[in-house]
Parts: structure tokens; C-alpha cells; sequence
């Protein structure tokens, strides 16, 4: 039961941490278009589009107040989106997703993680060919009964419906695990739409995911290497999404 307990535990912390990285994101790219086209809505259609967005993604209003605020403060700058490319252990890779405002912090930061928990960096399109953009809707699995998310989905234009993976040592079907919905980024906004009539409740990606094109079966010393590896560069402030094609 207290196993249970951890499980369950692991998997909310894990998805609250997913919410703030999206968050913190959300706030870089509003300093970021405030820096190159000012605080105005009206004149800057960057902005603009942001805030939009943030209905979409349901961002709190005090988070979207006090990055607009932090986008006048004195030697704040605009914030640069990189991307990492990473060899994990037993042939698994991953991309490691920035937006930083400081990259000589970043990159150091980034190689002290795999100098302590190994990996090692990859040249840039030696990982990021094995994957595709595409935007992702998450549904947690006991929310909504499968047969009626895949027709709803399929319906409103998703490519593809990926189900929850179940633990080994996992006896409680269902619990705490997800859906992720996939698609186009045309077909997105209808997919929302779609959901909110059925009443299905639903947390949407930060703009967009990148997803494996095959999955990359390892052992399980690999695996829990790889997921070590992912943790600690995820506990960085400038990583905002990590990326694996680890099955």
C-alpha cells in the first residue's frame, strides 16, 4: 500500500512539475516579445498571440501580470530557445528543450548534469531526426472512457491517440497514468473545442511537443540511468522540456 502510495505520489508531483516548467515558459516568451515589440497588445502581435494562448493553455492571470512587470525591469533580456541533443544509455536519445536568457549558464549547466549521471552531447540532427513536432492534449486516463476519447478525437481530427503506459508492479488500472491526444497544429484548436463539449477535462501541451517516430526499447539498468538523467537536467530553470525516444 505505501509503495501504492509513492507511486501515485511520484506521478502528481511529476505532472505539477510538468504545469510550472509550462508556466515558466509562458512567462519567458511573454518578457521576450514585450523586449522586441513593447507592452501593447494592439502593436505588438506577438504579445497578442500569447495572450490568446494563454486562454488556451488556462494560464493564472497573476503569472501573465508579473512576467509582463519583470519584462521592464532593469538588465532583463530577451530569452534565447535552444535545443540539446543528447545520447542517452542503451542507444536512447533525447532533446533537451531551453529558453534562456543567458546561455553561458545554460550549456555549463547542462554538461555538469551528464558529467555526474553520464550521456553525452550529440551533434546537432544526430538525435533530432527521430522525432516530429506536433501538438499534444493530455487526458488522464480515468477521467474519460477510452472507446469515447479515440472517437472523439479521431473525429475532430487527432493523428494519433497514445495510450498510458502501465508499470510492471501497476495493479490499479487506470490510475494517475494518461492519454496523450496527437495532432496537426491546424487541427489543435478544434480538438479543444471538441473536448470542452463533452465535458472531458483536459491539460493542453506549451505550444508544442516533439515525438519520437519509434520508440527505443533499453534494460532496465538503461532505463533507470536515462530517467535519472532526465530528472536532474528537468531540476534546471532554464530546461523547459526534456524529450527521450526511450520505450
Amino acid at each position: 500500500m505505501g509503495r501504492r502510495s509513492c507511486k501515485i505520489a511520484g506521478r502528481k508531483t511529476a505532472q505539477n512539475a510538468k504545469k510550472m516548467k509550462m508556466y515558466s515558459r509562458f512567462g519567458k516568451e511573454v518578457v521576450s516579445a514585450i523586449k522586441k515589440g513593447g507592452h501593447s497588445p494592439v502593436s505588438n502581435p506577438a504579445l497578442a498571440t500569447l495572450l490568446e494562448k494563454a486562454k488556451e493553455m488556462d494560464i493564472p492571470k497573476d503569472i501573465i501580470d508579473r512576467n509582463i512587470k519583470r519584462a521592464s525591469e532593469k538588465g532583463q533580456e530577451a530569452y534565447i530557445e535552444k535545443f540539446y541533443e543528447i545520447y542517452g544509455y542503451g542507444g536512447a536519445g533525447m532533446i533537451v528543450q531551453v529558453l534562456t536568457d543567458k546561455l553561458t549558464r545554460t550549456m555549463p549547466a547542462i554538461r555538469l548534469v551528464l558529467k555526474d549521471y553520464g550521456g553525452k552531447m550529440a551533434d546537432s540532427g544526430s538525435i533530432m531526426f527521430k522525432f516530429k513536432r506536433a501538438r499534444v492534449v493530455t487526458v488522464k486516463a480515468t477521467d474519460v472512457d477510452k472507446d469515447q476519447l479515440l472517437a472523439i478525437a479521431l473525429d475532430a481530427g487527432a493523428e494519433d491517440v497514445i495510450e498510458p503506459s502501465i508499470d510492471e508492479d501497476d495493479s490499479e488500472e487506470g490510475s494517475e497514468r494518461y492519454y496523450k491526444i496527437v495532432s496537426s497544429m491546424d487541427n489543435y484548436t478544434a480538438i479543444l473545442s471538441k473536448l470542452r463539449e463533452e465535458g472531458i477535462t483536459f491539460e493542453t501541451d506549451g505550444g508544442f511537443d516533439l515525438i519520437p517516430l519509434r520508440l527505443v526499447e533499453v534494460d532496465d539498468e538503461a532505463m533507470d540511468l536515462n530517467k535519472q538523467i532526465v530528472s536532474k537536467l528537468l531540476e534546471l530553470d532554464d530546461v523547459d522540456a526534456v524529450y527521450t525516444d526511450q520505450k
